[in-house]
């Protein structure tokens, strides 16, 4: 596994590994539960599981990390950085915290935390942004608290269980996320 990359205070990011993340990853994307909060509709193979992390690394428009605890070395979850447009100094923000039992225990935040700073301070952002499902309440109060705020909707975008619902566009901007922080 990789070494740590950003630390916090219970938790830390490092780079995802083709080989020891795997098989954990591959069982989180072919979850069902997890597969309808970030809208896949299809199950994963292995080979693809494996290109996909093997291929983290070699784009530049993309940095995604493995989230874990501090106490135990216990990979929880994902996050990162999509669609990096240093142009324009914007991203798109990901996350899954994807084992159960860390669920509701303040790990998405603090992960949020440490990767949007790493954005701002290191990748020289001024925007980062994401889309969550109106359905995912959990989610939408994680990322208020992290700072995001709500730009629009896409009215009925998703259809899922034989329900449409709306798509949610967040963002937080540099500024934005600096006052925060100073509070």
């Amino acid at each position: 596994m990789g070494a740590p990359f950003i630390v916090g205070e219970r938790i830390y990011l490092r780079p995802l590994d083709a080989e020891t993340d795997l098989d954990r990853c591959l069982g989180w994307i072919n979850d069902p539960e997890l597969q309808a909060r970030i809208g896949r509709r299809h199950p994963m193979g292995r080979t693809q599981e494996q290109q996909w992390l093997a291929d983290q690394y070699k784009r530049e428009d993309h940095m995604n990390l493995a989230v874990v605890l501090k106490d135990g070395d216990q990979h929880v979850g994902n996050c990162g950085f999509n669609q990096i447009d240093f142009v324009n100094r914007s991203a798109e923000f990901g996350i899954l915290i994807a084992e159960r039992d860390a669920w509701g225990k303040g790990y998405g935040p603090e992960a949020a935390r440490l990767i949007l700073e790493y954005g701002f301070e290191e990748l020289g952002l001024h925007r980062v942004w994401l889309w969550v499902f109106s359905f995912n309440e959990h989610a939408i109060r994680a990322y208020e608290k992290a700072g995001f705020t709500h730009e629009g909707i896409l009215r009925e975008a998703y259809f899922r269980h034989g329900r449409f619902h709306d798509h949610h566009v967040m963002s937080v901007l540099e500024q934005e996320w600096r006052t925060k922080e100073a509070l």
